[in-house]
């Protein structure tokens, strides 16, 4: 079938963009200086104030050696020195480099071995947990070189060809990858933002984690359009409602499982009746979450699909107000400046109505990954149907008779889980190193409706013995959280096919009992789980066992390791609020990881101990959250 598709277009274009995020920013600077740019906490910016200190770290950059071309690494917290440093980067014409400070410090090294990059920009409470041979610029040790610089415009010899950004996203061989965005890349995005949302400032709640790329437009679309950014803290989500409240939040942007946790309370769900756009995206949007999101706002709301290979955000589905959908919920028609392309294995189109796979092509498609050439030729593929290349997003889809593309599934075992894009691959070889794991399979499973878990399947190596725990516990030191197995279950063998391959659909659900060998091994632990002592132990245990659908709770087990997720979190804190009948901090659920310490904490014996590692647990309960 080679007729044309309605999604084979490419959307109107704008005036020529300028050459530069920054210089794009600095305009709007001219065009707003006293208006604020950025509120943390309690501070905020005007355009002119973020700009002044932007280029005064840009000057101080240029003077260790950044130029376009270099790449900077950001290890930080979520706060105003953290905008400052993205922008002092693109400033000098750099591109930065995403460093989350939740991630291990194994992974933080591999990406910083890989990118090479010149420098990194920290803070002096992150710097023991950066490599020692990284030259690094300490944003408040530093403070008296960066100011004493001029705050004149920081002229570049940038272009919209340097890259803005490389960001690590996981890969299928075991090690990260880094996708190359250039400026162009940006501003296409931007131009398309802006035909499908309009020009007309408002105050943008900006939540997501600077490692995921849809941040990109929650802080520098919006600054290159004169919007009030309000950065969320690291306080978890019972603080968004308060800050929409407080800030007049016009639009906000985030992922299906965000929603599903503000769903769980309701304070924050009714907060959402003031904001006018809600965008939604990073996973499926499942059906089921529409009507009580539709109950809650009137916002003009959108499904968004994009992989970071073609620059943040590739097709848009504006939800009806009135949405009668039962399975699932289109992704939309290509943005401006984007070509989608569903072909069949022999690369000519498919009728509309028929499965294919989903390419995209136009000013969005990236220059590839960091130094992975071959991974680069795979994926990007010269486009058949027009000038440039397009990428091959691995996305099945197909086309509705309104020209709106559904998501069908994938061609290979990535997966989208509460917001993180995870190759089930990287996983495999993480655990397939360990010396007494002969053979590893990792799938996503939903035995719940809505609950979707990682699940690693392992075959021992002959004579050796393990046991979950200890699994999951050095798996942590080389993976980011999001990233570990919630079950690990030991098989004498794992199912094949007939021609021998792995057979994934016959692998077991998590509640069946492991391999002899394995289970052996976790019997000699010791005895049975710790049973509650006081009447708080006990409605903790009675809540969380219910939750995770197990017979019986010790008050010693890590909740994560029995397979607690984000989202039911949000469940287990509405459900401990009522029973309890007090407040709680979502946050605490994140910081007490076993019924004991949470009992003592709720009872006042652990006050002090909370208040003397309030970052590291905070920084703790946005890594278990996700794109935060």
């Amino acid at each position: 079938m080679n007729s044309r598709s309605a999604c084979d277009r490419i959307g109107p274009a704008g005036s020529p963009p300028p050459e530069t995020v920054a210089r794009a920013f600095e305009r709007q600077v001219e065009t707003t200086p006293e208006a604020n740019a950025l509120i943390y906490g309690g501070q905020s910016l005007t355009y002119r104030e973020l700009h002044s200190r932007a280029n005064r770290l840009a000057a101080h950059l240029r003077s260790l050696g950044a130029e376009p071309g270099s790449l900077v690494g950001v290890f930080m917290d979520r706060s105003v020195e953290l905008v400052v440093a993205l922008l002092g980067i693109l400033e000098v014409g750099a591109a930065y480099v995403p460093l989350d400070p939740t991630y291990p410090t194994e992974r933080t090294a591999l990406v910083l071995d890989d990118c090479r990059a010149t420098l990194v920009i920290s803070s002096e409470q992150l710097r023991s947990r950066l490599p020692s041979a990284q030259r690094v610029v300490l944003l408040d040790c530093d403070a008296a070189n960066v100011g004493g610089e001029a705050a004149d415009s920081c002229a570049t010899a940038a272009t919209g060809r340097d890259l803005a950004y490389v960001l690590y996203t996981s890969g299928s061989t075991g090690k990260p990858k880094g996708v190359m965005v250039e400026h162009r890349n940006v501003l296409s995005f931007f131009s398309a933002m802006d035909q499908l949302l309009g020009t007309t400032p408002g105050t943008w709640l900006a939540v997501t984690s600077t490692s995921f790329d849809i941040s990109v437009l929650e802080l520098f679309w919006t600054l290159t359009r004169g919007f009030q950014v309000v950065l969320h803290g690291d306080e978890g989500t019972h603080t968004l409602a308060g800050e929409i409240a407080r800030h007049d939040v016009t639009h906000f942007q985030s992922t299906p499982s965000l929603v599903r946790m503000l769903e769980a309370d309701p304070e924050s769900l009714a907060a959402l009746g003031s904001v006018k756009t809600l965008l939604i995206g990073g996973e499926a949007f499942p059906p089921g979450l529409l009507p009580t999101l539709r109950r809650a706002t009137s916002a003009d709301i959108f499904n968004m699909y994009g992989p970071t290979e073609t620059t943040v955000w590739s097709t848009a589905y504006q939800i009806p107000v009135n949405p009668t959908f039962t399975s699932t919920i289109p992704i939309g028609t290509p943005l401006s400046n984007t070509r989608a392309y569903v072909l069949a294995p022999d690369m000519t189109r498919v009728a509309p109505g028929e499965t294919g796979e989903l390419f995209l092509a136009g000013g969005g498609v990236t220059r590839g990954y960091w130094e992975r050439s071959e991974l680069t030729a795979e994926r990007f593929l010269p486009d058949p149907f027009a000038d440039g290349r397009m990428y091959r997003t691995g996305d099945l889809v197909r086309e509705l008779p309104d020209g709106n593309l559904e998501f069908l599934g994938r061609t290979d075992f990535q997966v989208k889980l509460r917001g993180h894009r995870i190759e089930l691959g990287e996983i495999e070889a993480a655990l397939e190193a360990f010396p007494s794991v002969r053979q590893a399979v990792v799938a996503a499973r939903e035995d719940r409706p809505g609950d979707q878990r990682l699940v690693a399947y392992l075959v021992l190596a002959n004579g050796e013995a393990a046991t979950a725990s200890s699994i999951r516990s050095t798996l942590a030191s080389k993976l980011p959280a999001y990233m570990l197995p919630a079950h690990v279950v030991f098989m004498d063998r794992l199912p094949l096919t007939a021609n021998g391959k792995i057979d994934r659909r016959a692998l077991p659900p998590p509640s069946l009992p492991a391999a002899p060998r394995a289970a052996a091994k976790e019997r000699k632990r010791g005895p049975g789980p710790l049973a509650p002592r006081e009447e708080t132990q006990q409605i903790l245990v009675e809540v969380w066992a219910q939750a995770l659908g197990v017979a019986q709770v010790g008050i010693d087990q890590n909740i994560f390791d029995l397979g607690a997720t984000s989202l039911m979190m949000a469940e287990v804190h509405v459900e401990l609020e009522r029973r309890l009948a007090r407040e709680i901090p979502l946050v605490d659920l994140f910081e007490f990881h076993t019924v004991s310490s949470l009992a003592a904490h709720l009872v006042g014996e652990s006050a002090p101990a909370r208040l003397s590692h309030r970052g590291e647990r905070r920084r703790a309960a946005r890594s278990r959250e996700g794109p935060l």
